[in-house]
């Protein structure tokens, strides 16, 4: 059976009993989350809704995702996983492009939910209670058997990218392709069992949190403790309390949690192994992050594109920090310039990947999938390097980088440089146009809680360090800087000060 779901079926029919979900005080076994599926299941097929039908999810981090992906992948339909704070017209263009006949809304959402949802003329079904026990209680429908039949190269899920750059584009993630890249994670990556418990504080309607967190933990039968909402704090005590052994995370939670006022006194022995994906990790972060908290990091890189992981920092191999590691089982990667072909070794290029990971379109975007996938290599739009022993190394997003007076300036180099200063707890380096240069660098400074220090000393830190024509001349503080649902730092949403030049 290659629906995705038979996960499910295989961790319930052999670890029935054991937990499969937990928020605070709330544990559902997989005996229970696999009948909530099927009857979840048998609802919308009572509803008409058919094989290959899209149905939207708009919740958070609670159990009544799982259940609700679980069972409508059960049912045969696709699922479109979508942000919970997306207002009425965002959710209007999902629903629609996507051609989603039904949504089902978490309470606090609803509103939008069903603004949107009347606008692209689909049905909402809203969600009261953390379990979907209400949307489940009345049910006359018979739950479904067992999963609908699907493919390899079926759709399972169509995962709406970020849209850096006009409007977000569906990319279609298959049965195949998901089954196998959670596998590979629980297996070759994680290592991840039964009695492993995962934290799952990534959104699960992200990739990341999806792939690497739910589907694997299913994969291993394990159990997965869900955070609504990242707070460091709360994170900490929950790692704690449910003696967690695995967290994955963005390093700006990693951050969060290495600075936050409660890190001494935090009970982490439980940990096994920590995971960092979604953004480069300041190496100044991973190596306060080990020797506060005694957790190896391993470092990861994927898309949403490639369902999502491509390269990791394996456990039976050496470690290399700043690196996002080697291509995982089944997955090429190569660096290609602009001309089309491979730049020579120690060059820079942008980094394309081929294997059954990568997506199989963007949905109804034909001319959108070619120029993504010309030649059967997926380009990332992400620059590396990749050393000799094939370990690659992100350099920067090839949208981002700098290019004053004729030079190239990767931002991710001078805010790794940033965050070596004690002070700085956060930093964005971008361009910024200049009349003779073309740009000029920039840089967006959080400080640490109850640290100081002025611009100018930044600048003259990051001058001392770097050649001439990289420090940033223009350097200003602010509160926090502006990110992602997964917590990733969005450098095109940094504004500089008005009073720029």
């Amino acid at each position: 059976m290659a629906n995705l779901s038979s996960l499910l079926d295989r961790a319930a029919a052999d670890q029935p009993d054991r937990t499969a979900i937990q928020l605070d005080g709330l544990s559902i076994s997989y005996r229970q989350f696999s009948d909530a599926a099927r009857r979840l299941a048998g609802l919308l097929r009572s509803a008409g809704v058919a094989r290959g039908d899209r149905v939207g999810l708009m919740m958070p981090n609670i159990p009544a995702f799982p259940v609700a992906f679980y069972g409508a992948l059960t049912a045969g339909a696709v699922v479109v996983p979508m942000n919970p704070l997306l207002k009425g017209r965002e959710v209007a263009y999902y629903l629609g492009d996507s051609g989603a006949r039904l949504l089902f809304a978490w309470r606090d959402f609803a509103g939008e939910a069903a603004k949107g949802a009347a606008d692209a003329g689909a049905q909402v079904i809203q969600v009261d209670d953390v379990d979907l026990n209400g949307v489940l209680a009345d049910v006359a429908a018979a739950p479904a058997d067992g999963p609908a039949e699907a493919a390899d190269t079926d759709d399972a899920v169509i995962l709406y990218t970020s849209g850096t750059t006009g409007q977000p584009k569906g990319a279609q993630l298959t049965h195949g392709g998901l089954t196998r890249n959670a596998s590979l994670t629980a297996k070759t990556l994680l290592r991840n069992h039964q009695d492993d418990v995962m934290m799952g504080c990534l959104p699960l309607f992200h990739v990341f949190g999806l792939t690497c967190g739910l589907n694997a933990t299913v994969w291993a039968a394990g159990t997965l403790t869900l955070l609504p909402r990242f707070d460091a704090g709360k994170a900490l005590e929950v790692i704690g309390r449910d003696r967690v052994t695995i967290f994955e995370g963005v390093p700006t939670m990693y951050a969060g949690m290495l600075h936050h006022p409660a890190a001494d006194s935090a009970d982490t022995t439980s940990l096994r192994v920590c995971v960092s994906g979604g953004a480069a990790m300041p190496v100044e972060v991973l190596r306060g992050f080990e020797a506060k908290f005694g957790c190896i990091i391993l470092e990861g890189y994927g898309l949403s594109e490639t369902s999502p992981v491509a390269s990791f920092n394996h456990p039976d191999q050496p470690r290399k920090p700043g690196s996002i590691g080697t291509p995982v089982e089944g997955v090429e990667m190569r660096l290609f310039g602009d001309g089309g072909s491979e730049v020579a070794a120690g060059e820079v290029g942008e980094i394309a990947i081929r294997g059954h990971n990568v997506m199989k379109g963007y949905w109804g975007r034909p001319e959108a999938t070619a120029e993504a996938i010309p030649d059967g290599w997926f380009r990332t739009g992400d620059l590396g390097r990749v050393d000799a022993d094939g370990y690659y190394f992100i350099v920067d997003r090839k949208k981002e980088m700098i290019i004053r007076g004729g030079y190239n300036v990767y931002p991710r180099e001078i805010e790794e440089v940033l965050y070596e200063h004690p002070a700085v707890a956060e930093a964005a380096v971008i361009g910024m146009p200049h009349a003779e240069l073309g740009e000029e660098v920039g840089a967006a400074v959080a400080l640490k809680a109850g640290a100081s220090a002025t611009p100018e000393e930044l600048q003259q830190f990051a001058k001392d360090r770097v050649a001439a024509y990289k420090y940033p001349r223009k350097v200003w503080l602010v509160d926090t800087l502006p990110k992602g649902p997964t917590g990733k730092i969005l450098r095109r949403e940094v504004q500089p000060p008005e009073d720029s030049p």
